[in-house]
C-alpha cells in the first residue's frame, strides 16, 4: 500500500479510519528506514508483524516473485513445495554469486539486500559485545569448523610455502579436522597445568616457531571459548608473538561472543599484536539453527579475500535466521540475555560447588573460563572408569543434555593423530570430572533440575557401588548407623553362642 492506494481507499472506507491505518503503516516503515540508514541492530526489538512485513517487501524484489516473470534458465528460484517457499519467506535465490559470497545478484535484489543488512547488523553486534575495532565481517552458511578451513585456504595464497599450523591443544574434533581438511599439518602444543587450569604453553609455542621456522607456519590457530578446566588461550601474548614473527593469527571464538571476557581478549590481542580473523558460531551465540558462522577481522581487504574464496552461491537461511532473531530481540534484548547468562554462571557455580561438597568432590578452580565449569569425580573413579562413564549415560537418559563426563585415560585417534587423555585437553589430567556450562539462553530452572537429577544419579551410583562391595565380600563404605548396630549385635550374639559351646565342651 502506497500513498495513492491509501487515498483511493478513502472512497470505500471512512477517511479518518484510512488515515489511522496509514499512520500505523508509517510506523513500520520508519523502523525499516532507520535500519537501512544506520545499518545497526535496533535498540528495541521489532514486532513479528514488522519483521514479516519487511521480509515480504524484500521477497517481492526477487525475480522469482515478479508477477510477469518468465524464467528460462537453470536457476530461476523455482520451488515445488509451498511449505518450503513459506519457510524461506520466498527468498529462494540465496546470497552471493559464483565468484563472491558477498556479491549482489542482479535478479535477486531483495536477497542481496538481506545479505548486506545482515552483515552490517552483525558487525554492530560484534562491536557492542566487546570487539570495538573490528572493521569487517560476513555471515557464511557453514558451521565453525568449515569456516575456519575457509580462512586457512585463503591464507594459503598469501603463504604458499607454509606447511604447518601451530595449535594449542583443545580436544574438539572439528577444530583439528579444519586444519587437515585445508591440507596442513597441525603442530600440537600441549597445555600446561596451573592449579586446576590448563593454559597456553607460550615457551613451547616460541620454541616450535624457532625449531620449524616462522616462514613454514601458515598461522597460529588459537581458541577462546572451551570446556573447563581448559581456559581461553593467552591471546594477547600469542598475538604479540605472531606480530614479532610475522605469522598470521586465526582465532576460534566458537561461542565466545556471549562472553565479555572472550571478546575483550580478542580486542586486546588485536590492539597489542596480530589477529587476522576470528570465527564464531551463529547457533551457539544467537540461538538459531545450526549451519552458520561469522567470519570477522580487522583488515577489510583480508575479510573480502575470504569471502571471495567461497565457491559458488550460498544458502541465505543462516543470514535470514540471525537477522530475524536480532530484529526481534533488538540490541537491548540481546544484551539482557548476555547479562542473564553471566549472572546464572555465578548461580551454577554456587550450586555445583555445594553439590560437589555433599558428595566429597569439589568444583575445580577455573576462574579464567567465563562459560564452562568442571566438578571432580574422584569418588566415582575409585569404583572404576565404568562408574564415571555410567554417570554420563544416566544423565542423558534423565534428559540432562550438554553435561560432559570426562574419564581418565581415554585415547582417541583423529585423522591419524592419537590424543591421550582425549576430551580433557591434556595427556594426563589429575582427575576425572563433569562439565556444565552457563551458555546464552540457560534458565534458573535448567540449573535447578540439572542439580537435582545429578544429585540423584550420584547417590544411586554410590549405593550401587556399596552393594557390589558387599556382594564381593569387600568392606563397604558409607554404611549407615543402623547397619553398624545390627552388625555389632550379630557379632555379640555369635560370641555368646561360642562361649556356651566352649563351656559345655
Amino acid at each position: 500500500m502506497n500513498i495513492q492506494n491509501f487515498s483511493l481507499s478513502e472512497k470505500l472506507v471512512s477517511a479518518s479510519y484510512v488515515r489511522q491505518g496509514l499512520q500505523a503503516r508509517r510506523g513500520h516503515e520508519q523502523l525499516v528506514r532507520v535500519l537501512l540508514q544506520q545499518g545497526k541492530c535496533p535498540e528495541e526489538g521489532w514486532s513479528e508483524s514488522t519483521v514479516e512485513l519487511f521480509l515480504n517487501e524484500l521477497a517481492v524484489m526477487d525475480s522469482n516473485n515478479f508477477l510477469g516473470n518468465c524464467g528460462v534458465g537453470e536457476r530461476e528460484g523455482r520451488v515445488a513445495s509451498g511449505l518450503v517457499a513459506r519457510r524461506h519467506y520466498r527468498l529462494i535465490h540465496g546470497i552471493g554469486r559464483s565468484g563472491d559470497i558477498a556479491a549482489v545478484q542482479p535478479k535477486a535484489a531483495g536477497s542481496s539486500l538481506l545479505n548486506k543488512i545482515t552483515n552490517s547488523v552483525v558487525l554492530d553486534v560484534l562491536k557492542f559485545t566487546g570487539v570495538r575495532s573490528v572493521s569487517s565481517c560476513f555471515v557464511v552458511p557453514m558451521a565453525t569448523g568449515m569456516s575456519l578451513t575457509l580462512c586457512f585456504l585463503t591464507l594459503r595464497h598469501r603463504r604458499p610455502g607454509a606447511r604447518f599450523i601451530l595449535w594449542p591443544r583443545i580436544d574438539q574434533k572439528s577444530c583439528f579436522k579444519s586444519m587437515l581438511t585445508a591440507g596442513f599439518e597441525p603442530v600440537v602444543i600441549e597445555n600446561v597445568l596451573e592449579g586446576d587450569e590448563l593454559r597456553t604453553n607460550l615457551e613451547e609455542v616460541e620454541r616450535k616457531i624457532e625449531e620449524l621456522g616462522a616462514e613454514n607456519f601458515l598461522c597460529v590457530h588459537s581458541t577462546t571459548s572451551c570446556f573447563a578446566p581448559r581456559v581461553p588461550d593467552r591471546l594477547e601474548e600469542l598475538a604479540v608473538l605472531c606480530a614479532k614473527h610475522d605469522i598470521p593469527h586465526i582465532v576460534n571464538n566458537a561461542y565466545g561472543m556471549q562472553s565479555s571476557k572472550c571478546m575483550h581478549l580478542i580486542q586486546q590481542g588485536a590492539r597489542v599484536g596480530r589477529i587476522d580473523a576470528f570465527v564464531q558460531s551463529l547457533d551457539k551465540n544467537f540461538m538459531v539453527p545450526v549451519g552458520g558462522a561469522i567470519i570477522a577481522g580487522f583488515d577489510e581487504n583480508f575479510i573480502k579475500e575470504i569471502s571471495k574464496m567461497y565457491p559458488g552461491r550460498a544458502s541465505a537461511s543462516p543470514s535470514l535466521d540471525v537477522l530475524i532473531t536480532l530484529l526481534t530481540l533488538g540490541a537491548n534484548g540481546y544484551k539482557k540475555l548476555l547479562a542473564e547468562r553471566k549472572e546464572l554462571y555465578g548461580h551454577l557455580a554456587q550450586e555445583l560447588s555445594a553439590l560437589a561438597e555433599r558428595h566429597g568432590e569439589r568444583l575445580l578452580h577455573t576462574p579464567h573460563n567465563p562459560i564452562s565449569l568442571a566438578m571432580s569425580l574422584n569418588h566415582l573413579q575409585t569404583h572404576g572408569t565404568a562408574a564415571v562413564t555410567q554417570l554420563g549415560s544416566m544423565l542423558f537418559t534423565r534428559q540432562v543434555s550438554g553435561a560432559r563426563v570426562v574419564p581418565l585415560g581415554v585415547e582417541q585417534t583423529v585423522s591419524g593423530h592419537t590424543f591421550r587423555g582425549f576430551m580433557s585437553h591434556a595427556d594426563a589430567y589429575p582427575c576425572p570430572y563433569l562439565n556444565a556450562a552457563s551458555a546464552i539462553g540457560i534458565t534458573r530452572d535448567d540449573i535447578t533440575l540439572c542439580i537435582k537429577r545429578l544429585d540423584k544419579c550420584l547417590k544411586s551410583l554410590s549405593k550401587e557401588a556399596c552393594a557390589e562391595k558387599r556382594e564381593s565380600g569387600s568392606p563397604a563404605e558409607d554404611v549407615d548407623d543402623q547397619t553398624v548396630r545390627e552388625r555389632r549385635e550379630l557379632l555379640m550374639s555369635g560370641a555368646s553362642v561360642l562361649h556356651l559351646l566352649l563351656q559345655r565342651g
